[in-house]
């Protein structure tokens, strides 16, 4: 079983992240960012860089090795993540619609924000659409209330049939 700060260390950058970089003694290379609809940032000196995919790591260690030589002899860049991108809750829920996402989500909690089960959802029939999972058949893709959410996910409760 994965820790949350493995799961996190791991996460992939998508469009959507609002992503916070840091230059230690560098105010002008310092900014929070967010990710286009590309998955791209545009960073000083560097142009546009494409991040999507990339983990905080990977991002560090670009933006590292970008501004060493030329512009710092020894570049200390710290990268982390400022706000998550939404996830998405529709189907029979009382308030759909995206929300913020916070690490730790489960499919309980993400429904609970968008106000609750309908009295005809299904508490059993709820299905994941998951970035990089596009190409999957929801079928296939039944989670459990207790199962985590991940950034990005589209949840949708099936109408329960009596």
């Amino acid at each position: 079983s994965s820790t949350l700060a493995d799961q996190l260390s791991d996460y992939k950058l998508e469009s959507g992240d609002l992503i916070k970089i840091t230059v230690f003694e560098e105010p002008d290379l310092s900014l929070d960012i967010r990710l286009s609809d590309a998955g791209t940032v545009s960073y000083p000196f560097l142009g546009e860089l494409i991040v999507s995919g990339s983990t905080v790591g990977q991002l560090e260690s670009l933006i590292t090795e970008g501004l060493r030589g030329d512009y710092l002899v020894k570049p200390s860049v710290t990268v982390s993540i400022a706000e998550y991108r939404q996830f998405y809750v529709n189907g029979e829920v009382e308030a759909p619609g995206g929300f913020a996402f916070v690490p730790g989500l489960t499919v309980r909690g993400a429904i609970a924000l968008a106000g609750g089960f309908t009295e005809r959802a299904s508490k059993s029939k709820i299905y994941v659409n998951r970035v990089g999972n596009r190409t999957s058949n929801d079928s296939g893709n039944n989670i459990l209330l207790d199962d985590a959410i991940s950034p990005g996910d589209v949840l949708t409760v099936e109408q329960s049939f009596f």
